[in-house]
């Protein structure tokens, strides 16, 4: 089975839901952003992405804006169901902007990203990284991708939702690079649903699901 949910902001006892408990090495959970593990590179974080990696189910993230870029780039690149991801330790995995994955006879995109609403009131390259936010040759990365999918697949997984899904949850939106990719995806890309977190909410829209603390199951 496959489950999906939304920051998890480096709280270990998120993964004490009873829901996550059940979980196979059959199953798979993935994070819409902000998974906020991999932070400060301590001993003790060290100790807890094991103790993730060790778990029987997999577990996967896209990026979001509370992660250390600089740290994560310093994993390695492997492959795993059909894409591009960096294995962190064990059963942990970060799902890379623009892939595409096949898990369990469903297809995914992700494309993770965002940006800080706070970041003026953090440290560039201590608490804020400008990769938060996606270059153009990711951006072309991912639309040779979908191309090759004829812009269809079953799920897209982002941290930031689109224009319009911002604005049905009554949020303000800033338009940069990445919102604007985003949302020319809802015109361009055929999927049954879109998941994304980073607004700190639990909320079904028409083709999207806002996630927070709600565990969605797929299959």
């Amino acid at each position: 089975m496959i489950y999906v949910t939304g920051d998890m902001h480096g709280e270990f006892e998120r993964f004490e839901n009873r829901k996550l408990r059940r979980l196979t090495d059959k199953d798979c959970l993935i994070i819409c952003g902000d998974f906020g593990f991999v932070w400060n590179d301590s001993q003790k974080e060290k100790a807890l992405l094991n103790k993730i990696g060790s778990k029987r189910f997999k577990t996967l993230f896209v990026d979001g804006t509370h992660e250390n870029f600089d740290l994560l780039d310093r994993y390695p690149v492997t492959e795993l169901y059909g894409g591009k991801v960096r294995q962190i330790s064990g059963n942990l995995y970060h799902l890379m902007r623009g892939e595409i994955y096949t898990i369990e006879d469903k297809t995914f995109f992700t494309f993770g990203g965002g940006e800080s609403q706070d970041k003026e009131f953090r440290k560039e390259n201590g608490t804020w990284w400008k990769q938060e936010q996606p270059t153009a040759e990711e951006i072309a990365y991912a639309k040779q991708n979908l191309e090759k999918y004829h812009f269809t697949v079953d799920y897209i997984i982002t941290h930031q939702p689109s224009i319009n899904d911002t604005r049905m949850m009554k949020r303000h939106c800033t338009v940069n690079p990445l919102s604007s990719f985003l949302e020319e995806l809802t015109h361009t890309v055929s999927y049954q649903r879109w998941y994304f977190g980073s607004l700190h909410r639990n909320k079904k829209l028409r083709l999207a699901q806002c996630l927070f603390t709600d565990i969605a199951k797929i299959s």
